[in-house]
């Protein structure tokens, strides 16, 4: 049997984030990036979502959400609270973040360690401080604020891809 990425339910919608304080707006907004990778893929096998669909370039569906499992664990639990823990998909040398390496048969799999990165990656941020810092791999200090911000905008980037991806596989468009 063929695995189908499940339908998403948004648990924000933007138009509730509007007088919410900071760290509502900047939890709120990650959250809706998340779910807004994931509902690119709903609905989509495996297959559909291991396949490159713009070519030359060898990105995937699949790939952007082992990448962004990957980015996640590297700002939130890494760099920000400081855990001594290796990669999700990818070894420390290879430089691919998660995207390559994709595989049809694993993408059930993958899409449980991408969910199970963002709670570890939530708890590792609750009860801290937007402006508590660390020193960053290239000894400038940074703020937990800055790695919120700094997921948004990676999530937003890469969900412009996924939005040409998606268009590519099938025609769907849309948040």
């Amino acid at each position: 049997m063929t695995w189908t990425a499940p339908p998403v339910e948004r648990a924000e919608q933007l138009g509730d984030l509007g007088t919410v304080t900071e760290r509502h707006m900047l939890e709120g907004w990650l959250s809706w990036h998340r779910e807004t990778l994931l509902a690119k893929c709903a609905g989509l096998e495996s297959a559909h979502l291991a396949r490159p669909s713009a070519e030359p370039s060898s990105l995937t569906l699949l790939g952007l959400v082992r990448h962004m499992a990957e980015v996640e664990r590297w700002w939130f639990r890494r760099s920000f609270a400081g855990e001594a823990i290796g990669d999700v998909f990818t070894g420390p040398s290879d430089g691919d973040e998660g995207l390559d390496g994709v595989h049809p048969a694993d993408a059930e799999r993958d899409f449980g360690l991408f969910r199970a990165e963002v709670t570890a990656c939530d708890a590792a941020a609750a009860g801290h401080d937007l402006d508590e810092t660390f020193m960053s791999s290239r000894g400038v200090s940074l703020s937990l604020r800055w790695v919120y911000m700094l997921m948004i905008q990676e999530y937003a980037r890469h969900n412009g891809h996924a939005d040409l991806l998606r268009e590519r596989i099938d025609g769907a468009t849309g948040d």
